[in-house]
């Protein structure tokens, strides 16, 4: 696995190009559908290759450990074969899900002990545990283990939280060269920044984790409800420091409007559930801004979802229909709904691909950003 960088835009930071696979190319920026529990919600496999065009998607660590189980997927030969998806996966490593276990989970320097919110029982999770679930999975890419800060976060407890994610790190390390993949492709191992909102601490974070050299590395504890300038200047921060040759993933972010900025601070992969939630709840995300399609204005607007829209049910449906569909508690409403925004996402990083490699990013991007925001 490697990442190639094709070109870089000469008015911003933002950068175009390719990370390889073995199951496929992944052209950046690029956004990643989420599939937590092996599937992104109410969306067909070939729906979100055909027609939501995505060349990747997530998994989730903690989640197939619960359900399924282990046992399951290996026997089914991997994700891969159990769910049906040919391209790349992503696994998330279950950091981010212990986190949000706050009040039933104990974090010590061998790892963390917490109590499943399905059934209540009690589970260890350990970086070599993380390691070798997702070997169980067969994710292309390989999260670490690590610990989310919450937002706002003590400096001190912020910097002890740092020092053991990267203690943690090391041992993910370790325990990748002991092992081998299970299902006969290349698996790979993204290291994690962490150091909440305090420049000092990302910036140690960032030195460590590109001292790894890793195909990719990720900067995560952002979106955590921090504000969105601070989530700039820590994006910013630190990929002044890693190193340009490798792929930069930002986790679990976020609205259009951060993507398109953080693609301009150097970001090239991104992922969120925004998209798929907001979906199921009736918000669009639009070239022209945001729609609650519940509203009595839709009722009778026999327009197609999106003007400048790409997926085939923006041509299809109205928005009458969808807000028929959605009020009246239809599945096939929140199918089209989550269809149209995950396609909305992708259309809009592979335009900003297309600006990059043409030169007219920095401008087209700040047009996009006085749209996206409003509410229709």
């Amino acid at each position: 696995m490697h990442f190639d960088l094709i070109h870089t835009d000469s008015k911003s930071n933002a950068r175009a190009g390719v990370l390889h696979t073995d199951h496929g190319i992944i052209e950046t920026p690029i956004f990643m559908p989420v599939g937590t529990a092996g599937t992104v919600k109410g969306v067909h496999q070939h729906e979100i290759k055909d027609d939501i065009k995505a060349q990747i998607i997530l998994g989730n660590t903690y989640h197939l450990y619960m359900r399924p189980g282990m046992d399951v997927i290996q026997g089914a030969g991997g994700l891969h074969k159990f769910n049906g998806w040919d391209g790349p996966i992503l696994t998330d490593s279950g950091g981010y899900q212990v986190y949000s276990l706050s009040g039933s989970r104990k974090i010590k320097e061998e790892g963390v002990k917490f109590q499943s919110h399905y059934d209540g029982s009690y589970h260890f999770f350990t970086p070599e545990k993380a390691i070798d679930i997702q070997r169980q999975i067969g994710a292309d890419i390989i999260m670490a283990f690590d610990e989310c800060t919450p937002y706002p976060c003590d400096y001190q407890y912020a910097k002890r939280s740092m020092h053991m994610t990267h203690r943690w790190l090391k041992r993910c390390y370790e325990q990748m060269d002991r092992t081998e993949p299970l299902y006969g492709h290349d698996q790979v191992l993204f290291p994690i920044i962490q150091g909440s909102v305090y420049k000092d601490l990302r910036a140690e974070s960032a030195e460590v984790i590109a001292s790894y050299g890793t195909v990719g590395n990720a900067i995560g504890g952002l979106s955590v409800g921090e504000p969105d300038e601070d989530l700039y200047e820590m994006t910013d921060l630190v990929c002044g420091i890693l190193p340009k040759e490798k792929a930069r993933y930002l986790m679990g972010v976020g609205t259009p409007i951060n993507l398109l900025e953080c693609i301009s601070l150097g970001i090239d992969m991104f992922d969120c559930v925004m998209p798929s939630r907001n979906a199921r709840h009736g918000m669009l995300f639009t070239s022209e801004g945001v729609i609650n399609i519940k509203n009595k204005k839709w009722e009778k607007d026999f327009s197609m979802l999106d003007s400048n829209g790409t997926s085939y049910v923006d041509k299809f449906y109205s928005k009458a229909y969808l807000r028929h569909l959605i009020k009246s508690g239809e599945n096939l409403g929140i199918q089209i709904a989550t269809i149209h925004n995950l396609a909305f996402y992708l259309a809009l990083v592979k335009e900003a691909r297309v600006r990059i490699l043409d030169g007219t990013f920095s401008d087209w991007k700040t047009k996009m950003v006085s749209k996206l925001g409003t509410r229709l």
